[in-house]
């Protein structure tokens, strides 16, 4: 028999989701070999949203299985209003097992999804976002330009020749430091990445005043959530390796595919760039905290002797000698 009444039934209303959820997916099994600088640059993937988000957003982490240090820090952060949405998975599910999860479970209409390397620079939420707005039929839009070949263009190619009000231009618009920091960041020499430059071939769009270039990559994309819940649950049977299956999905369902005409993140791969090590201590202690500003009601020697209060009171009202 329950005993009083859940003092839940009093509150009239409840907290509702931000428009955008901003969803990383990490994977940490343990700090050593490859894994050796991966925490920090987490961390430093997780400050740079913190700091260089522009629009209102929800943050939610999938974790796939890490190591106890980085699930503590990830605990940590929830705590402390960092993370609202935090899903640790005991077992490693895989990239497209966490997609099934994470994409299907977060709130907000739009979808921001990275993986656990990508740094955010000032401006990537609202710049990639006017991208996924102004052009129609968008599948996924990623905030940067990097050279790829057209296999998943070509509902986005059929669009703008058959558009009037749009503009495509094919050649080589995406400058070399824009392709070498990130093929660089890849394990690319870079004489083998001023050869893949010299016969690079990309285009860029123009609709309604709002340039973009062709393609999106699995990396980092922005979508909207009805759009991608047309994929799921995706078939991927290994870690690994599978992933373009969504780029040929949406692309195979007559979406268009785009990535803004500026660079607004970088890859990071497994190890803390040297343009972020010298600032990366003081990076992760300015990190803002979202929570609410400081309440009276939270300190200890105030919250603790009145939740005593309320537990006494409640057990003399409802609790059964």
């Amino acid at each position: 028999m329950r005993v009083g009444q859940n003092p839940a039934k009093t509150i009239k209303g409840v907290a509702k989701p931000k428009r955008i959820t901003v969803a990383v997916l990490n994977y940490i099994p343990f700090l050593s070999g490859f894994f050796a600088e991966t925490f920090d640059v987490l961390k430093l993937c997780l400050n740079s949203i913190w700091q260089n988000t522009d629009l209102p957003y929800d943050l939610l982490v999938f974790d796939n299985a890490s190591c106890p240090e980085v699930r503590e820090y990830l605990t940590q952060m929830q705590q402390e209003g960092k993370i609202q949405f935090l899903i640790l998975s005991d077992t490693n599910l895989g990239k497209g097992g966490a997609w099934n999860i994470m994409l299907a479970a977060a709130p907000g209409e739009v979808i921001a999804y990275t993986d656990n390397d990508c740094y955010f620079f000032p401006g990537w939420l609202s710049n990639s976002l006017k991208v996924l707005e102004t052009y129609p039929n968008v599948g996924m839009v990623t905030s940067r330009p990097i050279a790829n070949d057209n296999s998943y263009n070509t509902s986005t190619i059929a669009w703008a020749e058959n558009e009037p009000a749009a503009e495509i231009k094919f050649g080589r618009f995406l400058e070399w430091e824009d392709f070498r920091s990130f093929v660089g960041s890849l394990g690319v020499p870079e004489e083998e990445a001023r050869e893949r430059y010299a016969v690079l071939e990309d285009a860029v769009l123009s609709y309604q005043g709002v340039p973009a270039y062709l393609g999106a990559i699995h990396y980092q994309f922005l979508a909207y959530k009805n759009v991608l819940r047309q994929f799921l649950p995706l078939d991927m049977d290994r870690p690994m390796g599978q992933v373009q299956r969504l780029d040929g999905l949406v692309n195979d369902a007559g979406y268009l595919r785009l990535m803004t005409a500026v660079p607004y993140i970088q890859n990071m791969s497994n190890q803390v760039p040297e343009w972020a090590r010298q600032n990366f201590a003081k990076t992760e202690k300015s990190v803002p905290d979202k929570k609410k500003g400081f309440q009276l009601k939270n300190l200890r020697f105030i919250k603790w002797p009145l939740m005593r209060l309320y537990d006494w009171i409640f057990k003399i009202y409802w609790k059964e000698e």
